[in-house]
């Protein structure tokens, strides 16, 4: 089932086919005077794929204040819809990553149906112990599986043993833990008891996966505790990955860091020591602000993407990393922007997947510094977009998403379907 109509697409295509074979193919001249070949980038990018979050459809917001948008997803089931006309459109986004309770259904069969009729498979489940839940019995006001109180821990151990059960039903094999525990004042909570307490409701969490599945633990440095955050580096992510077992990873999201952090740095260390889980990618400026990835520095996208191809091209012992996008929409379309930010994220790939790693390695070794960093420069300066293009073209997607998303008027036929949002509450959806 497709939600756009392939005589859309297909008359967009039509527009700007011819500049597109003519482009593609002025770029597999350049790239095979420097001995790369431009199908074999052009077969990884189709190959490659990232999640789109459920809650990423909807308008998000900050804080202060949410301005909804036209055609407002009012449950799962909509926002599937919206991310199947992300995949149809860019053929980058095949799954789709819950959250737990926001995308709770009684008919857990009838959405997985669902899925597989619009061609979307699931990716990693994603617990929520970072806000209360209407019914809830016990407040995570002060901490879900680092509370001192043992009931109000083991009400958020039940809830994500549960988010395994629903990712079992519809074909998910990971569970995402992000909590918000830590403290606002100092004193106000002792550091080692929080994470022990932290430590041992995860491994209560641990025994209840299936041998097939992976645990990822979400390190952010503040917010919504703003003096200590229990999970608040890669170090202590590291430290739970290893404490848990081998079905543990650490995940790593790109503005979860402090400012000038070297994120490509800690990737490394992660692939080296087989702990890597995966990313959600994003952009920030000045806080975990969730902008659209790449939108601020492209550049640190790639690099990162530069230790990935990497590891996949050196075959690294235990490398398997899940990609998702995850970012909040506040002033833009978010079909839109999950399209471009997917764009992005492709991107970064091809551009890594043409570094001249022979003559880097050299000059690595060689100590040349600045023939190693022009080295990565040149791939980061080439125009890559005819290969994502032409792999989204022959995968019937559009060469163009936005326009051809633009042109088949989806966002006014869904605005016309679904009942307008009112309110400006702050927060995400």
């Amino acid at each position: 089932m497709t939600m756009i109509s392939n005589g859309v697409i297909d008359a967009e295509n039509e527009k700007v086919h011819a500049a597109l074979e003519a482009d593609y193919d002025h770029l597999g001249e350049v790239l095979a005077r420097r001995g790369v070949d431009i199908g074999w980038v052009k077969d990884k990018v189709a190959a490659y794929g990232v999640a789109v979050p459920s809650w990423g459809v909807g308008t998000g917001g900050t804080r202060f204040a949410r301005f909804p948008g036209q055609g407002e997803p009012r449950h799962i089931f909509d926002k599937l819809e919206d991310c199947a006309v992300i995949q149809q459109l860019t053929r980058a986004t095949p799954t789709v990553s819950l959250h737990i309770p926001w995308d709770k259904v009684d008919d857990l069969k009838g959405l997985k149906q669902r899925g597989d009729e619009l061609g979307l498979g699931f990716d990693a489940m994603n617990s929520n112990t970072f806000q209360d839940q209407p019914q809830q019995r016990l407040s995570y006001k002060y901490g879900s599986l680092s509370n001192a109180n043992g009931a109000t821990r083991q009400q958020a151990i039940d809830h994500n043993i549960e988010c395994i059960e629903i990712g079992k039903v519809l074909g998910s094999k990971a569970l995402t833990v992000w909590i918000g525990d830590g403290s606002n004042f100092p004193g106000q909570s002792h550091f080692a008891r929080s994470f022990e307490r932290y430590l041992e409701a995860m491994k209560s969490i641990y025994k209840h996966l299936p041998d097939d599945w992976r645990i990822f633990s979400e390190h952010k440095m503040y917010e919504p505790a703003f003096y200590s955050t229990v999970v608040q580096d890669w170090g202590s992510n590291y430290l739970i990955a290893q404490e848990l077992g081998p079905k543990a990873f650490c995940l790593v999201d790109l503005g979860h860091h402090a400012p000038n952090v070297n994120i490509e740095m800690i990737v490394s260390r992660l692939i080296q020591f087989k702990k890597l889980g995966g990313f959600h990618f994003n952009d920030s400026k000045y806080g975990d602000d969730d902008l659209d990835t790449g939108s601020i520095d492209p550049y640190r996208l790639f690099l990162v993407f530069n230790e990935l191809v990497d590891a996949e091209l050196s075959h690294a012992d235990g490398f398997d990393p899940a990609h998702m996008l995850d970012q909040s929409h506040n002033v833009t379309d978010p079909i839109e922007s999950l399209m471009t930010s997917a764009m992005e994220v492709s991107r970064a790939y091809a551009q890594a997947l043409i570094v001249d790693r022979e003559a880097l390695g050299g000059y690595q070794e060689g100590g040349d510094a600045l023939m190693a960093y022009e080295t990565l420069k040149k791939a980061f300066r080439t125009d890559v977009e005819p290969i994502l293009a032409m792999a989204r073209l022959e995968q019937e997607g559009a060469i163009n998403p936005v326009s051809a998303y633009r042109a088949s008027g989806y966002r006014q036929k869904i605005a016309g379907e679904r009942p307008a949002v009112t309110g400006s509450g702050g927060g995400i959806v």
